[in-house]
């Protein structure tokens, strides 16, 4: 079998190029442009997610400050209310202990009034006392 170049040669050449031509048109484009899409997804979607990281790496360092702030803010008013209550109790033992002097002095005044009458009391009796005693003593009364 011998091939003889005629006719039927170009047909198929022509034939060849048309199916390649439509291949390209109907098969190949719309696979390449379905790839290219999908590869600017991908993108699109991965610099997504690379954002996404950051904004959560920067949520999470605006966490960790607002926490140290507020800890911060809780220990300062932690130390303001102790030095409240601190400045409180003074108050409340100096009030107590005033109170407490003048009752003591109140008390030492009218133990110091009832010893002064008990002592005028016995010094009218001293003479009584003392006669009684004597007559004891001597065994005979004393006038």
């Amino acid at each position: 079998m011998k091939i003889s170049p005629d006719i039927t040669l170009v047909f198929q050449i022509v034939n060849f190029l048309v199916l390649i031509f439509l291949m390209n048109v109907v098969i190949y484009k719309p696979i390449r442009r379905i790839l290219s899409e999908r590869k600017a997804t991908v993108a699109g979607l991965s610099g997504d997610i690379d954002g996404f990281r950051a904004g959560a790496a920067e949520r999470g360092k605006a966490l960790e400050a607002g926490i140290a702030k507020a800890r911060a803010e809780g220990a300062v008013k932690k130390d303001a209310l102790a030095a409240e209550a601190a400045q409180k109790e003074k108050e409340l033992l100096a009030e107590i202990n005033a109170k407490a002097a003048a009752e003591l002095a109140a008390l030492k005044a009218r133990i110091e009034g009832e010893a002064a009458g008990a002592r005028k009391e016995l010094e009218a009796e001293i003479a009584v006392f003392a006669t009684a005693i004597g007559e004891k003593i001597l065994g005979r009364t004393l006038q």
